[in-house]
């Protein structure tokens, strides 16, 4: 492969799933910010990539068959090019499953459920006016806690979640590296708190995180970016 791939990115946990394979697997790719806090996810050019308004996105001009292809949602984006490259999938279909386990249990529950939490705990007490809800706070807290005794558990006695270093550990550890976030105490989960350093010390991870960092911004304070993220008003 000779052309880079179009990668539609923000620095976010989401985003960091995709630079950190990209790096990981030697793809070279060009960077497109979008914005979330100024709402370029909502420009009629990006919706033609990600019609459901999320980064990140993908185009990747040598597709199958040699024909470009877009691919929206992190997690068929890890898919995609674990498949494109071979690497870093499983090498036989009861390898691959494990993968899409572990791999579907962060898109359909830790990506979620720690949002909310950092959403209850973090930025909804710090809007005007502010919004203190215990209950909300306590259920995704919990069910946050609930999860991360699951990955802890699990890494008890692996090094990675699914036997081999794969997609899977790249979906996860950007939403598990905020714990703090999520008002988690770390000596809960030790086996976890290994594999979170194993992961950070992986010199592809280390690079996928850090692209673009200057961009982020703490938007506790940012009512205009509030209004776009969280849905406050019409758009």
């Amino acid at each position: 492969m000779t052309d880079p791939i179009d990668l539609y990115y923000w620095p976010t946990p989401n985003g960091w799933k995709i630079t950190i394979a990209l790096h990981e697997m030697d793809l070279p790719y060009a960077l497109h910010l979008v914005n979330i806090g100024k709402g370029d996810q909502f420009k009629p050019e990006f919706l033609k990539i990600s019609p459901n308004n999320r980064m990140p996105a993908i185009v990747d001009p040598d597709g199958p068959d040699g024909r470009p292809i877009s691919v929206f949602e992190s997690g068929a984006i890890l898919q995609y090019l674990a498949r494109k490259t071979g690497r870093f999938y499983g090498r036989n279909e009861r390898e691959r499953v494990e993968v899409e386990e572990w791999l579907f249990w962060q898109v359909g529950g830790v990506g979620p459920m720690a949002g909310q939490a950092n959403h209850f705990l973090n930025y909804a007490p710090s809007m005007d006016p502010p919004n203190l809800l215990p209950y909300a706070q306590d259920r995704y807290r919990n069910e946050v806690a609930r999860l991360y005794g699951v990955l802890d558990k699990r890494l008890a006695d692996r090094e990675y979640v699914a036997g081999d270093y794969s997609i899977a550990d790249m979906a996860i550890w950007p939403w598990a590296r905020g714990w703090e976030n999520h008002q988690q105490d770390i000596a809960r989960f030790p086996h976890m708190k290994a594999w979170l350093d194993r992961m950070a010390a992986r010199p592809a991870v280390a690079e996928g995180q850090a692209v673009a960092a200057d961009q982020r911004r703490d938007l506790k304070a940012d009512r205009e970016a509030q209004k776009i993220l969280f849905g406050i008003g019409a758009r």
